[in-house]
């Protein structure tokens, strides 16, 4: 059984998830206005797995006996200085979650949920390799500069992405 401590934070981090991908979405959106048809492919990538990762938070909840209480999903941005500057505010927002995803598995350490902090471990990883990919594809941007031939290739290469349900106990 979850702590009422460990439940009010596990829904607090499904509606972060569910934002994630809203935010998402919004930048695949942008993507495809600006003639980036890959990148915005690779972002709905993303807020599928964003779901993913809301759903895992969610049967864990309904596994430990808790109870799941969903919340409005607050407004996203829209618009972008360019396409750096998206991957820029994604490599920012993945650290943040980062962060939110810290502080739960601090919260598991002080309330001694072993069973939590087993369940947690998979997304620490998952953090880590989020923000290595969003580095380099800034990275990327930034030596290709504005040679449309290498953000064409690099557009190219993020739109070959595709969907692998990964998340830990998504498919319940």
């Amino acid at each position: 059984m979850l702590s009422k401590k460990i439940e009010e934070a596990i829904n607090a981090q499904i509606n972060a998830e569910l934002w994630s991908a809203y935010l998402y979405m919004s930048m695949a959106a942008y993507c495809h206005a600006k003639g980036n048809p890959g990148m915005g492919k690779w972002f709905e990538v993303q807020f599928q797995e964003e779901q993913d990762h809301a759903k895992v938070f969610f049967n864990y909840i309904i596994s430990r006996g808790g109870n799941v209480t969903l919340t409005p999903i607050k407004a996203v941005p829209t618009t972008w200085d360019s396409i750096l500057d998206v991957f820029e505010s994604t490599l920012a927002h993945e650290r943040s979650v980062t962060g939110l995803i810290n502080k739960l598995f601090a919260l598991t350490t002080a309330e001694n949920d072993y069973a939590t902090q087993s369940m947690l471990k998979w997304f620490i990883d998952e953090q880590v390799e989020e923000e290595e990919t969003a580095q380099t594809i800034i990275d990327n941007l930034k030596m290709i500069k504005d040679n449309g031939y290498g953000l064409y290739m690099l557009d190219k290469e993020l739109g070959a992405r595709s969907y692998t349900q990964a998340a830990p106990l998504a498919g319940k």
